[in-house]
């Protein structure tokens, strides 16, 4: 199986194109407020009305910017462009900023990071079609930028467990995003909020990972939020303090197993091992720089096992996996790119290899 972003692009792309121009089935997690507040998810989020649910469209086009960045061409490209210039408009934009406003928790913090992240991507897009997107996205981006301190200042403790809601994960792309974005209140207040909250941890117990329905390491998410906000060297001491219980063996260490990839908790499983890959690389490759190569080898080690299943999950016909998981796989393959140059061409797709016609 390939393990190389060229090689999955396509397929990538068609998903993401089924998903933003599919409308149903659509979570709809809004709160009702009387018999008249009844509107079609696309007519309340005419940005993000598709993909099963908020969050994964917000990072379904993320994606769809990724695959277009990354010199994705012909038929399925192009409908991708007609679709982004279609809904990504300021008029658009704006019913989303005012219906986040009105609902000041909907989706926190995991939706507002990915959307942010979208608008990032945008933003920085060599692709001169991409980047003219970016001013209808100005006031939503200021919006989400304005709930996310508001959120970061108004919350007294991290959300440690391994799903949405997970703080570090959230606070993260927060960063990322307003980083690029230059935001700097909103980045200050990141780096400021994670500090207080996991400068000092030591001897994560990762023997208690993982959880039947995690998409994320809460451990792994921590390590890489505090990648991001110290220097190399401080980030290996403050690792070996924090990964000290790790061993080889451990269950964070190794691929899941889903029995029912069509129960939407359990196939959550396939994304933990997409993101604790992507984590592991990148972790991996700052602690080998710093000289902390122990810690290194043994997360670099656990990447190849996390990744066939999960790949192949992410261009299934099962739509609990397929609505959301090309993400998190293009992040991951992305991490072994940049930390391991070689890793796509080590395996190539058998001719018996089901992923590889799909």
């Amino acid at each position: 199986m390939p393990t190389d972003r060229a090689a999955w692009a396509p397929r990538f792309a068609t998903v993401a194109l089924e998903n933003l121009t599919r409308h149903y089935p659509y979570m709809a997690q809004h709160l009702d407020r009387g018999d008249d507040d009844q509107l079609a998810p696309r007519l309340r989020h005419p940005l993000f009305g598709s993909s099963f649910d908020w969050h994964s469209s917000a990072h379904m086009h993320w994606l769809a910017v990724q695959l277009l960045d990354f010199g994705l061409t012909g038929e399925t490209a192009g409908r991708l462009r007609a679709r982004l210039a279609g809904t990504v408009t300021a008029e658009n934009a704006a019913v989303e900023s005012r219906y986040l406003r009105d609902n000041g928790h909907y989706e926190r913090p995991y939706g507002w990071a990915w959307a942010l992240e979208f608008v990032a991507a945008v933003r920085r897009s060599a692709d001169s079609q991409l980047s003219a997107l970016a001013p209808a996205l100005a006031e939503f981006a200021a919006t989400l930028g304005e709930l996310g301190r508001g959120w970061l200042t108004g919350v007294p403790e991290p959300v440690r467990h391994g799903v949405h809601s997970n703080s570090a994960f959230g606070i993260r792309h927060l960063l990322t995003a307003a980083r690029t974005l230059g935001d700097t209140a909103l980045a200050t207040e990141a780096e400021r909020t994670a500090r207080s909250w996991f400068g000092t941890d030591r001897d994560w117990p990762f023997h208690y990972e993982r959880s039947g329905q995690d998409f994320l390491s809460p451990g792994l998410e921590e390590a890489l939020l505090l990648r991001e906000l110290l220097p190399a060297d401080e980030f290996a001491g403050w690792a070996e303090g924090f990964f000290g219980l790790l061993e080889a063996g451990n269950p964070v260490l190794m691929p899941t197993t889903v029995l029912d990839p069509g129960d939407p908790q359990q196939s959550h499983l396939y994304g933990l091992d997409l993101s604790r890959a992507a984590a592991a690389a990148k972790i991996a490759a700052t602690l080998a720089a710093a000289g902390s190569g122990r810690l290194a080898g043994l997360l670099r080690e656990a990447v190849p096992a996390l990744l066939p299943a999960a790949l192949a999950a992410a261009v299934s016909d099962e739509y609990y996996s397929s609505h959301w998981l090309a993400t998190f796989a293009w992040d991951a393959l992305g991490a072994l790119e940049e930390t391991c140059p070689a890793s796509g061409a080590e395996t190539g797709p058998a001719e018996s290899d089901p992923v590889s016609a799909v």
